[in-house]
C-alpha cells in the first residue's frame, strides 16, 4: 500500500484503534511511522468533530456489515483545509464471519477520475465554505456554484457527504474556532463573530453540543 501514489490505507479494530497504516496514512496522522499510530484512535490525531464523524462511519460499517463506498469527506488535515478525499470503508471479518474491524482506503478527490462533474462541482462548494465560513452563506448561492437546483443540491450533498450542508458548515466553523481558541488570545465573543455565529450564546451552545465542553473550558483544558 505504500507504493500506491496518493492512497491512504488503514485498518482499525472494533474500538477504533489503528492496527495498520500505510505511509500516506501516517502523514495524515502526523506520525513518522506506523508503530507510533498503532493502538491510537482518530481522536488522538484529528479535531474532535471530524474524528467523531470518522468513528460514526466506522461503527456503521461494523454494526451493519455493509461497506461505505466512495464517501466524500474533508481531508484529515488541520482545520480550514478545503481539500476533499474519497473514502471507502469495508468490514473485516474473522473465520466465523463476525465483523472484527474495518479497512479503509482514501484518495484526494483531485487524484480520482469521476464519471461526471459532480465531485468537481462540490469541490468548489467546499472551497467556498472553507474560505467564507464567517459569512451568512445561503444555500441557493451554494447550489448555484454546484450547478444544481436547491433541492438537487441538498439531496446530492447529503448523499455525498453523509450530512446536511448546514451541519457541514457548522463543523468547519467549530474547527476554525478551536484553532482560534488555542492560537490566539481573542475574547470568546470575538471568536464567535469571526467564525460566523450570531453571538456569544449561539456560539457557546453550538460549541458545547459538538465538543462536550464550553469554549472557555476547551481553551483552559488544551491551551497548556
Amino acid at each position: 500500500m505504500d507504493l500506491v501514489p496518493g492512497l491512504s490505507f488503514f485498518v482499525k479494530d472494533r474500538d477504533g484503534r489503528f492496527m495498520a497504516l500505510n505511509q500516506r496514512g501516517c502523514e495524515y496522522c502526523g506520525v513518522a511511522s506506523e508503530e507510533e499510530a498503532i493502538g491510537q484512535t482518530d481522536h488522538d490525531f484529528f479535531p474532535r468533530s471530524r474524528a467523531d464523524e470518522y468513528r460514526a462511519d466506522d461503527l456503521a460499517v461494523i454494526q451493519s456489515g455493509e461497506p461505505i463506498i466512495n464517501r466524500i469527506e474533508g481531508a484529515p488535515e488541520t482545520a480550514g483545509s478545503p481539500r476533499l478525499v474519497l473514502t471507502t470503508k469495508i468490514p473485516l471479518r474473522d473465520q466465523k464471519g463476525d465483523v472484527i474491524g474495518v479497512a479503509g482506503f482514501s484518495r484526494a478527490v483531485e487524484q480520482t477520475r469521476s464519471p461526471n462533474d459532480s465531485v468537481a462541482g462540490f469541490s468548489a462548494v467546499i472551497a467556498h465554505l472553507q474560505s467564507r465560513y464567517d459569512e451568512a452563506l445561503k444555500t441557493q448561492d451554494l447550489a448555484r456554484i454546484s450547478g444544481l437546483s436547491v433541492s438537487q443540491f441538498e439531496r446530492k450533498f447529503r448523499d455525498l457527504f453523509g450530512t446536511s450542508v448546514r451541519k457541514y458548515l457548522t463543523r468547519i466553523r467549530i474547527e476554525n474556532a478551536t484553532e482560534m481558541l488555542l492560537q490566539t488570545r481573542l475574547p470568546i465573543t470575538a471568536i464567535a463573530l469571526r467564525t460566523g455565529f450570531y453571538d456569544h450564546a449561539h456560539f457557546s451552545r453550538t460549541f458545547k453540543k459538538q465538543m462536550q465542553c464550553s469554549p472557555g473550558e476547551y481553551r483552559q483544558r488544551h491551551q497548556g
